[in-house]
Parts: C-alpha cells; sequence; structure tokens
C-alpha cells in the first residue's frame, strides 16, 4: 500500500529535501533572485542614489507543535488525529530568512538580515510527527495501523491534491492545430512546442510558430501575457550566431532540399528588416522592450535585461546559451519537417508525450510564487514611501524591518484556501490551463474509494469542457500505464482514469552526467563536430538537451547499451531512464534518439529478454518496443520484453474483480464504480473519526472467492461484502428487471446489516445574538427557567450536552445553552428524519484551551437495516434492488436443506455476459465445501484449462452436481422443480443507494410565496416535477382530463376576476348565462365589456402581473 501512494509522499518530501541536498523550496527562492530598489537620491557618483538589494535565503518548515503561548502542554508535537477529530488544519510554522544590503551613495554595504513567519502550512509526510512510527505507535495515536498518509487535513477533512496529465517535458512536439492560425496575419496550423522545466519544478512552454512568409516565431507566455518574438532575433541575442552559423545548423548539409534552404533563406532575410545584426544589438532591442514588462532594477542595461528575458523564459531547462541555441534550431528543423510532410505531427492526446504533475511539485510552486508576490509587495511598499517621502535613511535597519511588517508575508492562509477550495489564485498562471478542481476530498466511504482516490489521474477542468471525443479515447499507448476498465460512465469517461496497480511515477532526478561520455566513447559525433549531416545522422538528445549525433545504426546499438547496461546495473546507468530509440521512418515521427532521466515520468517494470532482468519502460520507449503478454506470444528476432503478469495493465480496484476475463468490458467497468459506492469497513478507527457522514457494514466478511492480489494488499482488514448463496432462478414476479429476492431469516442474521454515522456540529459562536468579544455570552447548560423534573433532562445532562447512547427522533433535543442576556435556556434540536443514536460528543475548544467552550461535535449513529429498495450488486456490474423480503418456510430448498439467501432472475445473464459470476458461484460453492480460498485472478484459465473443469472436479469430489446444478423443492407447494437449479456462493455487496435518503413523497407542503406552486427539492420538503413527458404519456393513455388535477388542481389553484370584452361562443351557438352562476365552464352572453369570477392558476395571474408592470 506504501508504494501505491509513494509518489503523493516523496513529492512533498522532496521541497524539504531531496537528492541534491537542497529542497525544492530552497531551490525555488534561489531561483527568484535578488530584488533592487533605489531612493532616487542623486549624488555625485550615484545617479540613482542609495540602494537596497534584498533576496531570501533560508525557509524553515517545522513539525507541527503546539503553540508557544501554552505552557501547560506535556506533549508538545500534535498528530493528524487531533486536527481531524477538532476540525482543524493539521499545519505547522514556515519562516524564512529575508537578507538585506544597504549600499550607500559612497559605496559603503552594510549587510543586514531578519526572520520572517509566514504563516502556518498545512502538511504531511516528512513533517508530520508519525512518520516512522510502527504499527502499534500508529494505533496509540488515533491512526489505523496501514495508515499510509500522503493528505492534508484541512478544517477536520482529509484533502488530496490529485495527479493531473501535462505534456512531457523537455521533449519538442510537433503541433498541427488550425487555432494557431488565428494568432496573427502570416500564421499557419504548424508550430513546434516544448515544455520546460526548472530543477524546482516551475515550468514555461516555448512554441514555434511557422509563418506563411518563411519566417518563424517563438511564443512564450510572462504574467498571463504572450508575446511573439521572431526567431532568428533570440538565436543570435543567445549566442551571437552569423547569418552562416544558423544556415549550417538548419540544413546540415542537405543543400539539395530546396524546401528547406529557400525556407531557411527566407528566415534570414526577414531578419534583415530589423537592422538587427549582432548579439549585443538583439539583446539591447529585447531589453528596450521588455524592460517595464520585466520590472527590473533601474541601473541594469538593455543587454542586461534582455539576458535575463533570455535566461527567464527561453527554454528555462538549459543554463548554458549554447544549449539552448542548438535546440531551438533542432525544434525548427523539425517543425520544417512537419511542414514538407516527410514526418507527421505528434499526438498531444497520446501518453507517450504526457507525464504526471506531481502534487508536492505543484505546492512547491504555488509557495514559490506567493514568495515572489511577497518580495514584490515589499518593492511596492519601499516605492510607495519614497513618493510619499516616508522613506527615511537606507542605512537605518529599522526601516526595512518596518516594511517587513507592512507587507503581507501570511502565505500559509493562502495555501490552506487552495487545499479547502482547489482553486488557484495566480499571478502567472504557472503555465497550466486550469484554475480550479486540484483538490479533493478523501473520502472514506470504503476502502475501495479510498484508496483509488491516490491512484486517480485527471487530464484537467479545461479538457472537460472540449466538446470532441478526441481527448477520451482509450489510445493502445496507454496499455500498462492507465487502467482501461477503471474510468467513470458519464462526463468524466476518459478523462478521469486511474493508474495501473505497477505503473510507477519518478519522484526523484537521476544522475545523467556521465551519459554523454559512455556515448562519446561509443562513437557519439559531438555536438560541436563540422561533418554533421542531417541525411545521415540522427539527433541524441538527453533531457531536451542536444549531446551529440549518430547514425540510425549507430543509435539502435546505443539504445540497446543502454538497455543492458541499466537492467544488469553496469556503468551506474539508472533504471528508470527511458530510452525511446525514434527509427526512421516515411511519413512517421520526427527521428532521434531521446534520452529522458527527469522527474514526473510514469514508468512500469517488465522483463528484458535479453538477460531475464527487470526492465523499467517509460510511455516513450514502450511504443517503439515488443512487449509479450505472455511467454507463450514471445516471438523470436521481434519481442523485447514480456510483462511481469497479465493483470499489470489493470489498476487495483480492476485487479479485485473475480474472473474479469470472462465479463463483458462495460461490466466490469460498473464493478469499478460500485465497489466504491458500496458499505464497506471505511476504518479501524472510527472512534477517532469525525466524518461528516461515514457509512459502515457491520457483518462484512472475506470473500471465499478473490484475486490474488486481495491478500498482497491486505483487504481482508476492510471487508466490502457479504458472501450470499444465491440461486438463479424465476421463482415469483418479485424477482424481475434485475430485482432480487432476500431471505428474510438471513435478513434477521445480519445479511447486509449497516450503519450509518452522521455529524452534528454546534457553535454557539454562530447563533443569532451571541457576544462577538473575546467574553461569550452563551454557555452550555440550563438556566434557572428549566425546572429539575424537565422532560429535557431524560435527553441532556445537567452540562447541557447530551447522553451517549440516548435514543433521539426529529424534534428531539440534542443540547441546551442558557443566554447570560435574557437568562432563558434554548435548544439545539435534531433535525433528522431517521431514528439516532449518540454515538459520542467532542468537546472542541481553542489551540491553547484559553477559551470557554464554544463548540461541541456529537456524531450520530444510524441503523440502516437492509429495507424494500435498497440496492445490492455483485462482483460483477449486476446490480438490482431488494423487492421482497421471504420467510423461510416460502424459501425453496436444496436436497441437503440448503436455502439460499438470494434469489436472482436467469434473465440478467444472457444480455450482460457476466460469465464470470457464473465462474465465482462455481468457485465460491467448492471453496466453502473444502474450507479453501478459491483463487479468482484474472487470466489464469484458457480454453486448455477452463474453469468449469477445475471447479467441477472440486464440486465432484465434494459430492455436488459437477456443473454446479442442484434439485431444489418449492418452499411453498414442498414439490420438487422440473429443472435443476444454478445455486452457488457468490460475494454481494451492499450499495450506499438505499430508499431512506431518496424516497420523496408528500401530500401538501412549502408552496413558492409567487407562483404558489410546490417547492423542490427533497430536503425541503418538495414535490416531484410533472413534467411535459408526463403530461404527454397522460394524454397518449387517454386520460388527458387528470391534467387538470394535476397541474392545477393539486398545483396553484387559484380564482380571480376576470373582465371579458367579447362575447364568448361555442361552435354550435350562444349559451345563455345561468343568472346566479358565472363561471368559465359555462358559455355566456353579456353586456360588454363584463367582469366574470372565474378559476386560473396562480403562475397565471403572476405573469398577468408581469406584464402589467412592464406596460
Amino acid at each position: 500500500l506504501d508504494q501505491l501512494v509513494a509518489p503523493h509522499i516523496e513529492s512533498f518530501d522532496a521541497l524539504i529535501e531531496d537528492e541534491t541536498g537542497k529542497g525544492m523550496l530552497q531551490l525555488g527562492v534561489e531561483d527568484l533572485g535578488e530584488r533592487v530598489v533605489f531612493d532616487g537620491r542623486k549624488a555625485e557618483g550615484s545617479p540613482f542614489g542609495s540602494k537596497i538589494t534584498y533576496r531570501i535565503g533560508r525557509v524553515v518548515l517545522s513539525k507541527p507543535l503546539v503553540p508557544d503561548r501554552d505552557k501547560l502542554a506535556v506533549e508538545r508535537r500534535i498528530f493528524p488525529s487531533e486536527a481531524r477529530e477538532r476540525l482543524t488544519s493539521y499545519r505547522s510554522r514556515l519562516t524564512v530568512n529575508i537578507r538585506w544590503t544597504v549600499t550607500g551613495d559612497d559605496g559603503t554595504r552594510h549587510e543586514h538580515e531578519e526572520i520572517k513567519e509566514c504563516g502556518m502550512l498545512p502538511v504531511m509526510s516528512i513533517r508530520c510527527n508519525l512518520r516512522d512510527l510502527s504499527a502499534a505507535s500508529l494505533i496509540k495515536r488515533g491512526e489505523e495501523s496501514s495508515s499510509f498518509g500522503g493528505y492534508f487535513i484541512v478544517n477536520g477533512n482529509e484533502k488530496i491534491i490529485r495527479y493531473l496529465i501535462v505534456p512531457r517535458r523537455h521533449h519538442a512536439l510537433n503541433l498541427y492545430r488550425t487555432s494557431f492560425t488565428k494568432r496573427g496575419v502570416s500564421y499557419t496550423p504548424y508550430g513546434c512546442q516544448m515544455r520546460c522545466v526548472r530543477p524546482d519544478q516551475s515550468a514555461c512552454t516555448n512554441t514555434i510558430h511557422y509563418l506563411s512568409n518563411g519566417g518563424a516565431t517563438l511564443r512564450f507566455s510572462w504574467k498571463k501575457v504572450e508575446y511573439m518574438i521572431p526567431l532568428v532575433l533570440i538565436l543570435k541575442a543567445l549566442v551571437d550566431a552569423s547569418d552562416k552559423e544558423v544556415f549550417e545548423g538548419l540544413v546540415q548539409g542537405e543543400y539539395d532540399n530546396t524546401l528547406l534552404t529557400d525556407r531557411v533563406e527566407l528566415l534570414l532575410r526577414g531578419q534583415k528588416t530589423w537592422g538587427l545584426h549582432t548579439g549585443t544589438q538583439c539583446l539591447d532591442y529585447l531589453g528596450d522592450k521588455f524592460r517595464v514588462v520585466i520590472n527590473c532594477a533601474e541601473d541594469w542595461t538593455n543587454s542586461s535585461v534582455g539576458a535575463y528575458l533570455l535566461t527567464r523564459v527561453v527554454l528555462v531547462h538549459l543554463p548554458v546559451p549554447r544549449d539552448k541555441f542548438r535546440i531551438l534550431l533542432f525544434m525548427l528543423r523539425k517543425l520544417y519537417s512537419l511542414v514538407s510532410g516527410s514526418t507527421c505531427a505528434d499526438n498531444p492526446d497520446s501518453p507517450q508525450h504526457h507525464e504526471v504533475l506531481l502534487p508536492g511539485f505543484l505546492y512547491g510552486t504555488i509557495i514559490k510564487e506567493r514568495f515572489d508576490e511577497c518580495l514584490a509587495l515589499v518593492k511596492l511598499q519601499i516605492q510607495q514611501d519614497i513618493r510619499q517621502n516616508k522613506a527615511k535613511s537606507f542605512d537605518e535597519p529599522r526601516y526595512f524591518r518596518s516594511v517587513l511588517v507592512k507587507t503581507n508575508w501570511d502565505i500559509g492562509s493562502k495555501l490552506s484556501y487552495f487545499l479547502a477550495t482547489g482553486n488557484l489564485v495566480t499571478s502567472t498562471g504557472l503555465d497550466l490551463q486550469q484554475t480550479s478542481g486540484y483538490t479533493i476530498v478523501a473520502e472514506k466511504l470504503n476502502f475501495y474509494r479510498y484508496l483509488s482516490h491516490f491512484r486517480c489521474i485527471h487530464r484537467g477542468a479545461f479538457f472537460a469542457e472540449l466538446k470532441t471525443t478526441t481527448i477520451r479515447k482509450l489510445l493502445p499507448e496507454s496499455w500498462g500505464f492507465l487502467c482501461p476498465v477503471h474510468t467513470p460512465d458519464g462526463s468524466p469517461c476518459g478523462l478521469l482514469n486511474h493508474l495501473s496497480h505497477l505503473c510507477m511515477i519518478v519522484t526523484t532526478s537521476l544522475d545523467s552526467s556521465h551519459i554523454p561520455s559512455l556515448l562519446t566513447a561509443h562513437g557519439m559525433t559531438q555536438v560541436f563536430a563540422s561533418n554533421i549531416d542531417g541525411r545521415r545522422m540522427v539527433v541524441v538528445q538527453l533531457d531536451g538537451r542536444v549531446i551529440g549525433w549518430a547514425s540510425p545504426a549507430k543509435s539502435k546499438f546505443f539504445a540497446n547499451l543502454l538497455r543492458r547496461l541499466k537492467t544488469e546495473g553496469d556503468r551506474k546507468v539508472p533504471l528508470d531512464m527511458e530510452v525511446g530509440y525514434v527509427p526512421v521512418t516515411k511519413g512517421g515521427q520526427y527521428p532521434g534518439l531521446y534520452l529522458f532521466t527527469g522527474r514526473s515520468r510514469m514508468m512500469r517494470p517488465v522483463i528484458y529478454l535479453e538477460n531475464g532482468k527487470t526492465d523499467h519502460l517509460g510511455t516513450f520507449e514502450q511504443v517503439y518496443m515488443d512487449v509479450a503478454c505472455i511467454p507463450l506470444e514471445i516471438e523470436k528476432g521481434l519481442s523485447t520484453h514480456v510483462e511481469i503478469d497479465p493483470t499489470s495493465m489493470l489498476s487495483v480496484i480492476a485487479n479485485l474483480t473475480p474472473f474479469s476475463d470472462f465479463n463483458q468490458s462495460p461490466r466490469n467497468m460498473y464493478q469499478c464504480q460500485m465497489g466504491k459506492q458500496s458499505m464497506g469497513t471505511p476504518s479501524t478507527a472510527l472512534s477517532k473519526r469525525t466524518d461528516n457522514k461515514m457509512y459502515r457494514l457491520q457483518t462484512g466478511q472475506t470473500p471465499v472467492v478473490r484475486p490474488e492480489l486481495h491478500n498482497h494488499y491486505g483487504f481482508d482488514s476492510f471487508p466490502n461484502g457479504m458472501n450470499a448463496i444465491v440461486a438463479v432462478i424465476s421463482y415469483t414476479g418479485y424477482d424481475m428487471e434485475d430485482a432480487m429476492i432476500l431471505n428474510k431469516s438471513a435478513h434477521e442474521r445480519g445479511f447486509g446489516y449497516g450503519t450509518i454515522y452522521k455529524a452534528d456540529i454546534f457553535d454557539l459562536k454562530n447563533v443569532s445574538g451571541a457576544s462577538r468579544s473575546s467574553r461569550p455570552t452563551l454557555h452550555f447548560g440550563f438556566g434557572l427557567d428549566v425546572k429539575l423534573d424537565s422532560n429535557f433532562h431524560k435527553f441532556i445532562s445537567q452540562d447541557g450536552l447530551p447522553r451517549i447512547g440516548t435514543r433521539v427522533k426529529s424534534g428531539d433535543p440534542l443540547c441546551a445553552y442558557v443566554d447570560d442576556v435574557t437568562g432563558r435556556t434554548r435548544l439545539h434540536k435534531y433535525k433528522g428524519d431517521e431514528t439516532a443514536y449518540i454515538d459520542e460528543v467532542r468537546l472542541l475548544g481553542s489551540d491553547i484551551g484559553d477559551s470557554e467552550l464554544q463548540k461541541v461535535h456529537i456524531k450520530l449513529r444510524i441503523p440502516r437495516a437492509p429495507v424494500i429498495g435498497d440496492k445490492f450488486s455483485s462482483r460483477h456490474g449486476q446490480k438490482g434492488v431488494c423487492s421482497q423480503k421471504f420467510p423461510t418456510i416460502d424459501m425453496p430448498f436444496s436436497e441437503s436443506g440448503i436455502q439460499p439467501d438470494v434469489i436472482i432472475n436467469p434473465h440478467a445473464f444472457p444480455s450482460r455476459m457476466t460469465i464470470g459470476m457464473f465462474v465465482e458461484s462455481l468457485a465460491g460453492k467448492a471453496g466453502a465445501l473444502h474450507g479453501i480460498a478459491q483463487d479468482a485472478t484474472p487470466f489464469r484459465f484458457s480454453d486448455a484449462d477452463r474453469p468449469t473443469e477445475y471447479f467441477g472436479e472440486q464440486l465432484l469430489a465434494a459430492g455436488y452436481n459437477y456443473h454446479g446444478n442442484e434439485s431444489m423443492y418449492s418452499g411453498i407447494t414442498g414439490k420438487e422443480f422440473a429443472a435443476d437449479i444454478y445455486i452457488g456462493l457468490v460475494y454481494y455487496q451492499r450499495l450506499r443507494h438505499m430508499v431512506n435518503d431518496k424516497f420523496q413523497v408528500r401530500t401538501t407542503g412549502p408552496v413558492d410565496p409567487l407562483t404558489r406552486q410546490p417547492v423542490k427539492g427533497r430536503k425541503r420538503a418538495g414535490g416531484i416535477r410533472f413534467g411535459e413527458m408526463e403530461r404527454d404519456a397522460l394524454i397518449a393513455h387517454g386520460t388527458s382530463f387528470l391534467l387538470q388535477d394535476r397541474l392545477m388542481n393539486c398545483s396553484d389553484y387559484s380564482t380571480a376576476w376576470v373582465r371579458v370584452e367579447s362575447i364568448v361562443g361555442s361552435v354550435t351557438g350562444e349559451v345563455k348565462m345561468r343568472p346566479k352562476r358565472r363561471t368559465f365552464s359555462d358559455i355566456c352572453v353579456l353586456s360588454w365589456p363584463a367582469w366574470v369570477y372565474g378559476s386560473t392558476s396562480r403562475s397565471h395571474e403572476a405573469v398577468v402581473s408581469d406584464r402589467k408592470s412592464v406596460v
């Protein structure tokens, strides 16, 4: 289990400490650099005056501790269970060391530093006090023995930052998008894009656009504003390259390729119109245009500003300008190949070009941006003081400290808001396409659902709004990385996926510094060689950096060499390095040898056939590998790898479906969802849980038929259903349409018996009339106006809190409080519709216990025995409602006296084709008879080794029918059925969809004050909508007069005086009005105009009133 959630934990650990010795937080603040502010007081030798240079030094994130003001606490550490029970956040103190240097007019320098608190930051993992505790110690601290962490606690809720799919880093993608043409005149649909990531995991995307006039521009984003710069301008500014160097770097000896040479010539000629010929001129030009945008120091030259711009936005993963120059030439050359049609566009929706945005890395980039905003606020505050002449001498340390006090450094509250809402408030965009939906609540409905939260991976909220279905398709490239079964049906289908159970995510940066020299020693051509021929050589890249060139045959040799070395652990080649060799093909992907050692890549273990050792494959390289599913499929000379197990393509939850290879695939998809909706065992530490709503199955059992992974992950500690004897028979009409008949005796023995726990939180501070001062006026307890023999005392103790175990129904008091101002006692009452029991009462105080008790948490226990209408399901997507509970005397029985717990209709199987349920019934029956647990792992059986024969032999050995059929007798007549009945043992789940939560019925109730129609909503005691389809049904049924009853009399019947302007006639002629009865049912003749009193609807009156108001 720890391995399943390791990326969540390790990515957060990397913020504090990684393999380089510095955490990503420290790398992030170092990347922010220094800020400079001048006081503007010009002096001789100092045209800008004195200056302050300040930066963030060391970042310290402590472990959660009791506040220093609390002098009485014996245990200073705070544990997650305390935050969970008190409905607070589990967070620790974040502090930074601010260092600033004051340079005077005379050049003197004075250095100072200050420790600044940045609020309380939600933490987990390496900063959690549960780290490295034993199972016994975890239980002592209110946790489960198998607790694996990976979540934040915010306001008592467990919050997870879920995985997001983002483009692969440091790899150039050829794109064809019609939207590119909307970016300006001459823009075409062709582009080449690369997502670049700094060591602190902040990202920046660069895109080269191809123009119809032969030019090319580089697009980047700065503070959410996009900029387009001619590419040649960037190339010359980087390395002061000449036109010849750019020409030869792009053409690479292909002088006979006129399409390529013509475009390069047009590209270079277009640059001449700018009049910029040297690198210094290009830097000066960039600095002049972007000086205001970047907001740099006043003493910087234009060249310095231009160089800073190139460092911050152009290929930020490469610190050396020459490396940036080479990769830009490669990207442009790759783009030209797409335009010419020699290579195809890359698929941005393919997992081959994806990686995972890990929770800890996203968390760190948000913190880095908040630090950047704080530094900018300090500069703004100083500049404001200078304009208002409030700034004293910079030499005085107290002045800068006062500036730090004035600015808001509370980063913790902003991160708490992000975790609580999932909304990202950002000034730069963080190179992401969405601003919401980043976090989810780790619901503990059952353990399946809880675990799946840590393995789910989402494409992004931006893609959920797109109308195209391309992004939802299941592609072959996702084999072994994304589960093909475990995705929800409905709108998130294909967007919300789950990782396969063997899929790993690289969270550490691998040492690859020796790889270039290793390849050079085996014949790789150096990057600076002059004999590079683009027609006979392909590029060799390492993490988005060109390290050399080689022929296609040599590149293939390098790929095989590196793969052998990394599987054998030789020459320090890391096992998680991705070796992607793209061969030369006509109209295929751009060829080359691409090596990846960065973080956030999806990898999975397979067996390398050459040496029989474990190899880790990535999404990029797997496309060009031949991986056999089983040893029988290995083709000599073609297959390179073989799967460790055929089930490696499935997620953890999908692997728990027994014999899933015998089922129709939609049924396996349904089971993945229903397994997460079933009542199970959410936790083994229920007394420490304070969830708003929890479901618990009281009589959970371990399944007799179980896959191998069920034992591997220890799911027996969290049972999710019951073993039921199921007979497949059409016994009565109560089993039609997927309904099931439940044995009443099995129900009385506890079959499917469940409990719901609900939380009722009452805070006296939120009561109207409560005092907002430090001394409250409301207190729990009874006032003098309540007599000792009052009926309230059987529910509430003298302290005003409920008694444990008390039975309460709607309207009964839960707690009492007295108002000091009026002296009266008020009651907080139970508002639920069901009978409940007081299970636990928690008193929630302040952090240091210095204020009076004002908040109470009451946990209510609601028994939920199965009733007619509750939903059940097998593990094969066969769901149905309980239609009847038959007494034992009426249930059919077998020759041995066995009566089924559940009866289902045979018509449930033909169209669904859930053969796996048949096999489970056989296996469960044999396992129960022999007292063994049966292995239900998929792909264990074949045509040569059939499960019916395997389990049939076991049934024969136990003295039962080979096919699982038995003679049965009617419980009503006592006669034997004419046909044998298929009966066996099937694991059933009780779903959380219960009729007591969903039934909606009313006679009279609340109505809308304007239209007088019934309100909607079950919680508001509203009615069920009688809509257009229901209206059409009554008309088609020939009972249209019922519409008057439904839509008028029982809805918003009303009467009103109506002014009639003319004669109302009938087809047969005029009908005279009765003397005393003036209604619309009579067609009448009056002196016109006349007033008539008749029936109408309230909604019609409202419409008429609105029209009058408009007129």
